[in-house]
């Protein structure tokens, strides 16, 4: 275990002896910060993108500036590139 001060040691016998008390606030706490992590996963907004075939290609070597969307980590712009995906029309 690594090196601890005085104030982590005692936190820890303490701990240890399963002699904390819970925070009078605790349950609000809680609850609180459980809206904040389901507030940030909310997936309530949506985008529409437009492409041109272009920005679905790599860039070119030694082109300087900015990324491209086409990103090899990417399974759909790869799949694109690759032309397993396709638009119908």
């Amino acid at each position: 275990m690594s090196k601890l001060d005085q104030d982590e040691r005692e936190l820890l016998e303490a701990f240890e002896a399963r002699d904390l008390k819970r925070a009078p606030d605790a349950a609000d706490t809680q609850k609180r910060h459980q809206e904040y992590a389901e507030a940030m996963f909310k997936k309530d907004a949506r985008i529409n993108t437009r492409l041109s075939s272009k920005d679905l290609r790599p860039p070119e070597e030694g082109a300087g500036g900015g990324h491209s969307v086409s990103n090899p980590g990417c399974k759909h712009h790869s799949q694109v590139r690759e032309g397993r995906l396709r638009e119908d029309r």
